[in-house]
């Protein structure tokens, strides 16, 4: 009998011997198929990870090594990047400030998009676009008068007698008169009066600041013909200046408790107001006629007048006065210097004869950044 050897099949043969990379991967892989949530399936997958790591070789580990670096480098260059898309947000323009172009707290505007300072043939078309957005989002009902401003804006500016000759926007259909009553924002102004001392408190501490060689942090100096104007601004063209508004507190607080502010909105600001002696204002016109400026006297020299419309009036300390600054207007300080300046506590109201719904869309049609 010859004895014939049996031929091994390919079950019966020893796989060779594998790598310590190969081993680590093939671990990892059934660690994956058969890992169950568990604690004893992570206890098992770290025991199982720290042995891989043993029996991997020098070159592997180096590889991870390297990569993890080229990880840790990414992150922190990506970190120090500056965003490269800004969004003209209020608050980004509020934290922001300083780097665009803020002296002594006032925001000085360089947006060529701005409908409070930019004048070009393309605004109509703007403001009817933001018009539309607004109606998708809420309603049409009740914006009957601004489609018709917006629609015709040319034309009802054009046509405007020189007395009254708003500079971006008229709202048509508004009683248009130079001066108001007290009775037309009635509540404001009595809370305004009411607080006639605190808001004269807070500027007498800023005002001690003043010298003669500086011009105080958070104050604007404005052109004019002669003499000096000063101003401080809590809100500016809808934007609240913070570092000011830090320096007024009560002041500030004040304005969220005014029923008919002008708040999120370009054509709505609040300041002190300074004339020194012998200050002239030239003759101007406000940017529409959707707001009335409210005046609380705080010193009041002698000589001193607003002309709204030709009409002059007279400021009192701790009263009210309001007029349209969309008619052309004027001021100045006749008064002796001994008797200091003419200071007056500024905020824009809402015109009464807006309607509630239209001082909604008008907030969004105008709201700053937009």
């Amino acid at each position: 009998m010859v004895w014939v050897p049996l031929r091994t099949t390919r079950t019966d043969r020893r796989a060779p011997l594998s790598s310590p990379s190969t081993r680590c991967t093939t671990m990892s892989l059934e660690w994956l198929m058969d890992w169950s949530w568990s604690l004893d399936g992570l206890r098992d997958f770290i025991a199982t990870g720290i042995q891989s790591f043993r029996d991997c070789d020098a070159t592997a580990l180096a590889a991870v090594a390297c990569l993890l670096l080229l990880f840790i480098w990414y992150c922190y260059h990506v970190g120090r990047e500056q965003p490269r898309t800004s969004y003209p947000t209020v608050n980004a323009l509020m934290q922001g400030a300083e780097a665009n172009g803020v002296q002594n707290g006032y925001v000085y505007c360089h947006s060529p998009e701005c409908v409070r300072c930019a004048h070009h043939d393309g605004l109509n078309q703007k403001l009817y676009h933001n018009l539309q957005e607004y109606a998708k989002r809420y309603s049409w009902s009740g914006m009957g008068r601004i489609h018709k401003g917006i629609r015709e804006q040319g034309r009802y500016l054009n046509s405007r007698p020189s007395i009254q000759k708003p500079e971006v926007f008229f709202l048509p259909d508004l009683p248009t008169m130079p001066y108001f009553s007290r009775d037309a924002q009635k509540h404001d102004v009595e809370l305004l009066e009411r607080n006639f001392q605190t808001i004269l408190c807070e500027f007498e501490t800023l005002y001690k600041a003043f010298s003669n060689c500086s011009l105080p942090q958070g104050w604007k100096m404005n052109s004019t013909p002669s003499g000096e104007w000063f101003t401080f601004y809590l809100v500016n063209q809808g934007m609240c200046v913070p570092r000011n508004c830090r320096r007024c507190p009560r002041t500030y607080r004040l304005l969220g408790s005014l029923r008919t502010c002008i708040g999120n909105n370009v054509f709505g600001n609040a300041c002190i107001s300074v004339l020194s002696p012998g200050t002239v204002i030239a003759e101007h016109y406000g940017p529409t006629n959707i707001r009335i400026r409210c005046h609380l006297g705080l010193k009041t020299p002698s000589n001193c007048e607003l002309v709204v419309g030709g009409e002059p009036q007279c400021w009192a300390e701790g009263r009210c006065l309001l007029f349209d600054d969309s008619f052309l207007h004027t001021a100045f300080h006749e008064g002796p210097p001994e008797e200091g300046p003419r200071v007056v506590f500024m905020v824009d109201l809402w015109h009464p004869n807006v309607a509630a719904a239209e001082r909604q869309a008008l907030d969004f049609i105008f709201a700053p950044g937009r």
